[in-house]
């Protein structure tokens, strides 16, 4: 992986916890500092609260009050800078559901996907 921007932040929003524990340990060994988001209510107010934040990795079913493609969506919406990668194992996201600066990887997911995919969406430079 690229060298990554000094003190990169990355919010991984994932509601089972070994799979959120699984991400956030592949994403702090490629240098990033991993912020936890166990529903959607929770990665919108550490997006809120942390400006830095570069990287959302989000499950597409999550507890709160929007689900992982609308809390995509929001971000792009609201943190147009943040790059987005999206996963699930069940749902497959229609064409155009999706925000342009998001990737879907589909579960099971391999951390060489993960990481490759996570370069893909970053900015370079």
């Amino acid at each position: 992986m690229s060298t990554l921007p000094k003190h990169a932040v990355a919010l991984v929003a994932e509601d089972e916890p070994l799979l959120r524990m699984e991400a956030v340990d592949l994403l702090e060994d490629a240098g990033f500092t991993v912020l936890e988001a166990a529903n959607t209510t929770q990665a919108l107010r550490h997006l809120a609260d942390t400006d830095t934040i570069e990287l959302l990795y989000t499950d597409i079913e999550m507890p709160g009050p929007i689900d992982g493609i609308d809390l995509a969506n929001e971000v792009a919406a609201r943190w147009p800078q943040v790059r987005i990668v999206v996963c699930s194992g069940r749902v497959q996201p229609d064409e155009g559901r999706l925000p342009s600066q998001a990737r879907f990887v589909s579960k099971p997911v391999s951390s060489a996907l993960i990481l490759s995919t996570v370069e893909k969406v970053l900015p370079h430079g």
